[in-house]
């Protein structure tokens, strides 16, 4: 048996049966609504993408138009044709939509809109969806091969609730199909595929339910409102977006190696977070289930509100967004029972158009893990440029880990890694498409660690065909 490896355990094959209901159901649900997205949105006579923020009527909260612009952005009109655009806002204070990200994450206000967006009565609803088929192979004497699906469905709902929002979201994943062991990933640990063993240069599958959250809103005064997110799962006020939600990395299937230094909060089966915006600040602090999820991909867990997070993020201009934040984490490692956590994490993201019809993003995140006395980093460096239907995509990264080798306890390992890939899409319908994309790494390991690892850098590469929702 190798390195990680989990027997599944006697009811698992009942249970996974179970939850595979669930997850046909509502996989097809999501599916049917995007689909139905476009026409919808169609027949009304919608633009499916934001415009440009000089051709822009503002919807205030309320819903109601003000500061009409005259100027109209005519490359955007489709057919005979032409109306008005609308900017929305978002659900958490009266800026524009495309600020808000992941849980209650901020990214930059220029920032590529994603999704399929209809208006039902007072609702909007929106549709997303992305599902990666790869093929993975990691070099080495820790390295493996495997075929696996990964991704996101997701589903939004809002409405105009007094002076400010009330929003649903969920979203799942089919990551659970790929097995309790994940896919192989030199360099990267965190949770465990049997609860006994740590998963070791392996990314553990992400959960069915990867948020199930309601938001509300209210505004206090022009520019400043107060909210409260609660999520089963959700995600707290810690770190960046998580990584398949930044414009930086989003079209790459790989899960960075930073992943429990920066993000790992992002399915957290149990949230309640409260916040102030005072326009392009945002104040918020977060009471949750501070353990990671268990081995049970497929379950929604409950536990208690026994950890905390603090976040302040703050966006200067529509292409820059900052955020720092720090959290306690209560026990938050099913194998190191009794052993808290303090996190603390910083980010800067942007984007912007730096030429007609091209657009790049980069992110550059750091965060600290202090456990047991010890505190360990990760850096990460991401970027990306895309043209049309080309995208291309990179990572640096660097951690100090502790749980590449056996030892109890033992010394953190400065490992290091860099990724580079490119992706192109193909149109098979009107917000849907195909793309075709690979991508190759190069982990550096450090002496100490050569005898586990072989000689030389090993290296990594993922071919991938991907389905998205546009």
């Amino acid at each position: 048996m190798k390195r990680g490896e989990a027997p599944l355990e006697g009811g698992a094959s009942l249970q996974r049966r179970n939850f595979m209901k669930t997850t046909i159901a509502a996989s097809v649900s999501a599916f049917a609504f995007a689909s139905m997205a476009a026409p919808a949105a169609a027949q009304m006579n919608m633009p499916m993408e934001s415009p440009p923020k000089t051709a822009a009527t503002h919807v205030p909260r309320s819903g109601t138009a003000k500061e009409p612009i005259p100027a109209m952005d005519h490359s955007r009109m489709s057919g005979m044709a032409q109306h008005m655009p609308m900017e929305m806002t978002g659900a958490l204070g009266s800026y524009p939509m495309e600020r808000e990200s992941s849980g209650t994450a901020w990214q930059p206000d220029s920032s590529e809109p994603m999704g399929l967006m209809v208006m039902r009565g007072d609702w909007t609803l929106m549709g997303h969806g992305v599902v990666n088929l790869v093929y993975d192979h990691q070099s080495g004497a820790r390295g493996d091969d495997k075929a696996f699906m990964s991704g996101m469905l997701m589903g939004m709902a809002r409405r105009p609730l007094g002076q400010g929002t009330l929003q649903l979201r969920a979203m799942l994943s089919p990551d659970p199909l790929m097995g309790p062991r994940g896919y192989p990933l030199l360099l990267a640990s965190g949770e465990t595929a049997n609860g006994r063993d740590r998963l070791v240069d392996r990314q553990h599958p992400h959960d069915l339910f990867m948020e199930l959250s309601a938001s509300v809103s209210q505004d206090v005064r022009r520019g400043s409102s107060f909210f409260l997110y609660a999520g089963l799962p959700g995600e707290p006020a810690f770190g960046p977006p998580s990584f398949m939600h930044r414009e930086s990395i989003m079209d790459s299937p790989e899960a960075p190696i930073t992943h429990h230094w920066l993000d790992s909060t992002h399915i957290s089966f149990g949230v309640v977070t409260a916040g102030l915006v005072l326009d392009r600040v945002k104040i918020e602090a977060s009471r949750f289930n501070g353990r990671e999820p268990d081995q049970h991909r497929w379950d929604i867990e409950t536990g208690p509100l026994d950890s905390t997070a603090i976040r302040v993020s703050w966006n200067p201009i529509r292409t820059v967004s900052l955020q720092a934040s720090w959290g306690h984490f209560t026990d938050p490692e099913q194998l190191e029972p009794g052993v808290d956590q303090k996190r603390w994490s910083a980010s800067v993201l942007w984007a912007d158009e730096i030429a007609p019809g091209w657009k790049a993003a980069t992110t550059l995140a750091w965060g600290r893990k202090i456990v047991r006395g010890h505190g360990d980093d990760g850096v990460a460096a991401e970027a990306s440029l895309k043209h049309a239907a080309l995208a291309l995509f990179g990572r640096a990264e660097m951690t100090q880990n502790r749980e590449l080798t056996d030892a109890e306890d033992g010394p953190a390992y400065r490992v290091g890694k860099v990724s580079v890939g490119a992706l192109r899409d193909f149109a098979v319908a009107d917000h849907l498409s195909i793309g075709a994309g690979g991508l190759v790494a190069v982990n550096f390991v450090r002496s100490p660690l050569r005898p586990l690892y072989g000689s030389g850098n090993p290296v990594g590469a993922m071919g991938f065909l991907r389905l998205k929702l546009n």
